[in-house]
């Protein structure tokens, strides 16, 4: 880890918190994240050696500890007092990004896995009561085989399904990889989405009046911009 050399305490938090991918890393256990795996799939540039690295320096650092799975060899991690009080400046730094930083989605940005990682540990399926329903979501812009996912909800757990799983859909939503990102970051209101047909919604009236609360957009998506740029 680089030091700025200062015994400034600013100096000091910032060569935790600025390191290259701590705070994504933070991030994500915020949200709930504890497993290797969920961790790597919230930072997918990131090499598993790389994350295993940052991992290890905030233990060290007293940011997070890690607890080993009973009958198992895998670990968990999660936040100390220290690393909870951390997410403070997380939560700050993501009121900021959605105030004014720039809204337009560059190319490299527009990141199918990050999208679908957020969907499948941010929707609600208890909202849908008891019982089956299946929400398949067609991304019209992406190549197949990668355009079409299904969202079992069932008994208040989520199975997410790359491959048709022969369940009956109840519910379909047809929209583009961006139009989908920019309404989960808030950037394009829910409403104003489903009423100019960017986000088409199929299904019993039942179901599409509680789509919004599975949906369960970013936390920050009811910060407005405040930058001068066109939201999308």
């Amino acid at each position: 880890m680089k030091t700025y050399d200062q015994f400034c305490p600013i100096a000091k938090a910032a060569e935790i918190f600025c390191e290259r991918w701590n705070a994504l890393i933070l991030r994500d256990l915020w949200k709930g994240s504890s497993r290797f795996s969920e961790l790597h799939r919230g930072v997918p540039l990131m090499s598993p050696s790389m994350l295993s690295k940052r991992l290890a320096q905030l233990e060290k650092e007293g940011i997070i500890t890690r607890k080993k799975c009973k009958d198992s060899k895998y670990c968990t991690y999660h936040l100390t007092p220290a690393g909870q009080e951390m997410t403070s400046i997380v939560k700050a730094l993501g009121i900021w990004g959605q105030h004014w930083g720039r809204r337009e989605l560059a190319d490299n940005e527009i990141n199918l896995g990050l999208m679908i990682w957020e969907m499948e540990r941010g929707v609600r399926p208890a909202v849908f009561g008891s019982g089956r329903t299946v929400v398949q979501l067609d991304l019209t812009d992406q190549p197949r085989g990668k355009s079409t996912w299904w969202f079992v909800n069932e008994n208040g757990a989520l199975d997410l399904c790359l491959n048709d799983p022969g369940y009956e859909v109840d519910l379909y939503l047809v929209t583009t990889l961006p139009d989908m990102i920019h309404v989960w970051r808030g950037d394009l209101p829910f409403s104003e989405a489903t009423e100019s047909g960017r986000l088409e919604v199929h299904g019993p009236l039942r179901l599409r009046r509680v789509l919004r609360t599975w949906l369960k957009l970013s936390p920050f998506s009811v910060y407005k911009s405040k930058a001068l740029e066109p939201a999308c």
